[in-house]
């Protein structure tokens, strides 16, 4: 046992890790089966945020689940699991494009939805053949149509492209053949102009100090280029320079949990939680961690503070649904833009969950990660910058 965590083997961390998932996920899904969401979610706080806060809470949360819906290694109760919570989303999915539904989202009136489309169009990516590919023809078609109409926001200079990028790419996994390849292209190109050293893109021109690169930039950029990477030969040269930036800035990450599962509070969004770590969860998940990390102590690491937040009293209402805070309800940390349906982008640090529960995220034995290490007195070599 190191410093700071309860830390458990893979099994139980995997178990620990589901049922967290669990938890934040069941009010939004069994909401949207009963068609009461628009009802039952929260919208008392920023009222005037109202109007997107369905689609931030059902985009957001499925974000993060896609990967383990898109699973082949559970068994038994979790397959069990999976299998129903695939179906649920897809269900959401028919809610939420039907406007005869209650649960019909807003895709289109103001800026917002282009963002929260974005985050749902990521996890038709992140889920190719469990959403994107069991979509019955008629939601199909309806999500195509709202993803359509997100076109008539001009995204700003900023992180926005990707949005608009991501959309698109959504699209082109429906089988949209007229899918816009300049938003993909121009959201690519400006991306690497943006880029600041060390692992680091800025937002827009300007560098930020905040979480941007893990909530949006680097995730979505690394599954763009993935995606697309055989359509251009200036995406497969940038292809190995974008992964390898994506390293560095992974294992900047793990290096700024503490030993007791806390992390720098610094910028923008910090309501969002543990979705901060989102690039650090894809960097596992797609098996590009450096070598100099085991995936085990990743694992650990992230437990640490998955742990600590959810444990914080009042992270969660009476209801169970999320409360904006980072340790519980703490409202004044939370910017004007946020509803209760934004903080569902901290679903995103359950990534790993796609991974078969003998991959060595899961399967390694307990290992302290790097702040454990180091203020525990061990000589670990220097750091190095890219």
């Amino acid at each position: 046992m190191v410093e700071g965590d309860r830390l458990a083997d893979g099994t139980e961390a995997r178990r620990y890790w589901l049922e967290t998932l669990r938890k934040i996920a069941d009010p939004v899904l069994n909401a949207l089966r009963e068609r009461r969401l628009h009802e039952l979610l929260p919208l008392d706080f920023h009222p005037d945020r109202a109007p997107y806060a369905c689609l931030e809470a059902f985009g957001r949360l499925i974000c993060g689940m896609a990967p383990w819906l898109e699973a082949k290694g559970p068994e038994g109760e979790e397959e069990s699991l999976r299998a129903l919570y695939a179906e649920r989303v897809i269900d959401g999915l028919d809610a939420a494009t039907d406007p005869q539904s209650p649960d019909y989202m807003n895709f289109s009136d103001g800026g917002q939805p282009l963002v929260d489309a974005a985050f749902l169009a990521h996890a038709l990516v992140r889920a190719p053949e469990a959403i994107a590919g069991r979509l019955p023809e008629r939601v199909k078609e309806r999500l195509k149509t709202e993803l359509r109409r997100t076109r008539r926001t001009v995204p700003p200079m900023t992180n926005w492209l990707l949005f608009s990028a991501m959309v698109e790419a959504g699209l082109y996994l429906l089988g949209d053949d007229e899918y816009d390849r300049m938003r993909i292209d121009a959201a690519l190109h400006f991306h690497m102009d943006w880029y600041r050293g060390d692992g680091v893109y800025g937002d827009g021109p300007e560098f930020r100090w905040d979480y941007y690169n893990s909530f949006v930039i680097q995730p979505m950029l690394v599954d763009l280029i993935r995606l697309f990477h055989r359509t251009s030969s200036a995406y497969a040269e940038w292809r190995p320079i974008i992964e390898a930036r994506a390293s560095r800035y992974a294992s900047v990450l793990e290096r700024l949990i503490a030993p007791d599962g806390t992390y720098p509070y610094i910028g923008r969004s910090l309501v969002y939680r543990f979705g901060a770590f989102q690039h650090l969860s894809q960097a596992c998940l797609q098996h590009w961690l450096d070598p100099s990390l085991s995936p085990a102590q990743v694992r650990c690491a992230l437990t640490a503070v998955i742990r600590r937040i959810m444990d914080a009293p009042g992270t969660l209402d009476e209801r169970g649904w999320l409360t904006p805070g980072v340790y519980g309800f703490q409202p004044n940390l939370a910017e004007s833009y946020i509803s209760v349906g934004s903080l569902y982008l901290c679903s995103t640090v359950f990534l790993p969950l796609g991974l078969a529960p003998d991959d060595p995220f899961w399967s390694g034995p307990d290992t302290a990660w790097t702040s454990v290490r180091i203020s525990a007195g061990d000589d670990l070599p220097a750091d190095h910058g890219l």
